[in-house]
């Protein structure tokens, strides 16, 4: 993972400002140059002096191809500086108004300018493998402006070389760290079952209803993974979770049609830089990618955003094992956008065959889902 370093860089119409920001676009800073006009006044020949400036500031940034902006503090500026400066003078003292232009100005106004308006991206790793941006999806914006990722333009290779060119040999053979956050790898079912209280239930077939056999807790099991039924050789999958009768629903097949939706609903979904992506706000739909497993390849979606921060991702293709829980993580291009929890999901494909067979007109009510698609099925 990187992080896309946005930087401010004030241009004044001058060559020490002008030779800043090139020198920051060369150390591979995404530059945006902005002009501050703090007086409106004609100088003695009649000239705006500011207006001339603003043109050569903006002319550097067409030069180095970088953004430009304007910002406005003639306000802030006569009341904070040039006001002390008569009031100083009245009495006469001799003032310095740069020392309170920079403590009222640069470095108050512009600088919550800066830090409000400027977002830093978050971007995928140079090595896909060791990419973190999946975990990193729900940090806050006012974070990532402070965190630095040394690693993100490396591959895992190379760091293994520098550790060894520097001493570091002890570390080399490491294994990767694996498992929960900070607990590591356990046994899963006995080290939940040592912090939730059992609640047996029934494995039951999907596709005729047959009890298979027992489980210990419908919480254990999460979609797509294997249910290791006891007296059964044959594998058998998770494809549905009823919470309220404790049943786990299984299928035959680890490619079996229940496993496969193409809708999702998350929870109202954390954005990283824009909160929500213009594109989004401004179509209601959006085309991006989305992952729910780390170094899963990424699915084509479209999102429907809803009033309250939520979206729908419709997948163009169905997708094996959603799983109500996880988060759905956006991406466009090597940018990772934010995510949602995953709260609810869209019919199997195995209940829309089911439906299909049953009857070839639809007699259902209207649906709840985005432009009128398939309505989602209970909550998991």
């Amino acid at each position: 993972m990187q992080v896309a370093r946005h930087v401010v860089c004030a241009l004044s119409g001058g060559v020490d400002s002008a030779v800043a920001a090139l020198l920051l676009r060369r150390r591979g800073y995404q530059v945006t140059g902005v002009f501050m006009k703090n007086w409106d006044s004609l100088d003695e020949h009649g000239v705006c002096t500011a207006d001339r400036d603003c043109e050569d500031a903006y002319r550097v940034c067409q030069i180095l191809d970088i953004p430009f902006h304007q910002v406005s503090y003639v306000k802030e500026y006569w009341n904070d500086v040039f006001s002390d400066f008569l009031s100083e003078y009245e009495k006469g003292r001799t003032p310095n108004p740069d020392i309170v232009c920079n403590k009222h100005i640069k470095f108050s106004c512009f600088f919550h300018y800066a830090v409000d308006n400027l977002a830093v991206k978050l971007l995928q790793a140079a090595d896909s493998f060791k990419d973190q941006t999946f975990f990193l999806s729900q940090v806050s914006q006012d974070a990532l402006r402070r965190t630095l990722f040394p690693l993100g333009g490396l591959t895992k290779h190379f760091v293994k070389k520098i550790a060894a060119e520097n001493r570091l040999h002890h570390v080399l053979q490491k294994k990767e760290s694996m498992g929960i956050c900070f607990v590591g790898k356990r046994n899963f079912e006995n080290f939940i079952l040592q912090y939730l209280q059992p609640r047996p239930g029934k494995f039951i077939s999907i596709e005729d209803n047959r009890v298979l056999g027992t489980h210990k807790g419908w919480f254990l099991y999460t979609l797509g993974q294997r249910a290791r039924i006891g007296g059964l050789r044959e594998p058998w999958y998770v494809v549905e979770k009823d919470g309220t009768k404790g049943d786990v629903f299984v299928a035959p097949r680890t490619d079996h049609p229940a496993l496969y939706r193409d809708l999702l609903r998350t929870s109202r979904v954390h954005w990283i830089a824009e909160e929500p992506p213009a594109a989004l706000v401004r179509d209601k739909m959006m085309e991006c990618h989305f992952r729910f497993r780390h170094q899963m390849a990424l699915v084509p979606c479209v999102l429907t955003l809803n009033q309250d921060g939520t979206v729908w991702v419709t997948a163009v293709k169905a997708v094996r094992a959603l799983a109500p829980g996880q988060f759905a993580v956006f991406y466009k291009g090597d940018e990772c956008l934010g995510s949602g929890k995953i709260l609810r999901l869209g019919p199997s494909a195995y209940i829309l065959q089911k439906g299909k067979s049953k009857s070839r007109v639809s007699t259902e009510g209207p649906s709840d889902g985005p432009g009128g698609g398939p309505g989602l099925g209970p909550t998991l």
